[in-house]
């Protein structure tokens, strides 16, 4: 299985020729990134704001029933006030033959025990890091430690020129871990993933 991270908190999941595009983000919508001109087979976003539900910028190919994945959600808020600051937001959790990915969107508030239940031990973490927001780089090494995956990827951070100026930068999550893998765009996933590290990503879609 293939993932992409397009930019921002948008990911792009492959399998078996199936194409599945997380949070999609308006063109024009988040600061250094190109307008996605992606396509897939299914689109999925964890709550409505521009820069996560832009469906219009991702073109459908054909409907397929055959998807390899199983999408559930876990709901939750943008804010630490029961979404009185910026609304709902969903934990989206992905599972594709004996993988659990999660995508946390714009998660703002704490999971109860249960709720962390349900995603502790995932395979992929995809976790907010800039703050402001959503949770702070704080917060997210808290959530990393809580629920250990086998791989995290920040996601929804300020790098070079690219990303909300008033989020924080991703350093300011990377300097609280012990070390962490760079990456590319793509991570190709040909086994469950063992162990416990980091892997920062480069948005294919961010103009630095």
């Amino acid at each position: 299985m293939k993932i992409t991270y397009l930019g921002h908190s948008c990911f792009k999941f492959e399998k078996d020729g199936f194409a599945m595009i997380v949070d999609p983000y308006e063109a024009g919508s988040v600061p250094g990134y190109a307008p996605l001109k992606e396509t897939a087979n299914q689109v999925v976003s964890s709550h409505k704001h521009g820069d996560h539900f832009g469906l219009k910028d991702v073109k459908l190919s054909v409907t397929r029933a055959d998807t390899p994945f199983t999408v559930s959600f876990i709901e939750t808020y943008h804010d630490d006030k029961k979404g009185a600051l910026r609304g709902s937001n969903n934990v989206i959790i992905i599972d594709v033959e004996g993988l659990r990915l999660v995508h946390m969107g714009d998660i703002g508030c704490d999971l109860t025990d249960e709720e962390l239940d349900l995603i502790k031990g995932c395979d992929v973490l995809m976790i907010p890091v800039g703050g402001f927001y959503t949770i702070d780089a704080k917060r997210a090494k808290e959530y990393v430690d809580d629920i250990e995956p086998a791989i995290t990827i920040p996601m929804h951070y300020r790098l070079n020129g690219s990303g909300y100026g008033e989020i924080g930068t991703l350093d300011e999550f990377t300097k609280l871990l012990d070390g962490y893998d760079e990456g590319g765009s793509e991570l190709v996933l040909d086994n469950k993933p063992t162990g416990h590290k980091v892997i920062v990503m480069r948005g294919k879609k961010a103009d630095v």
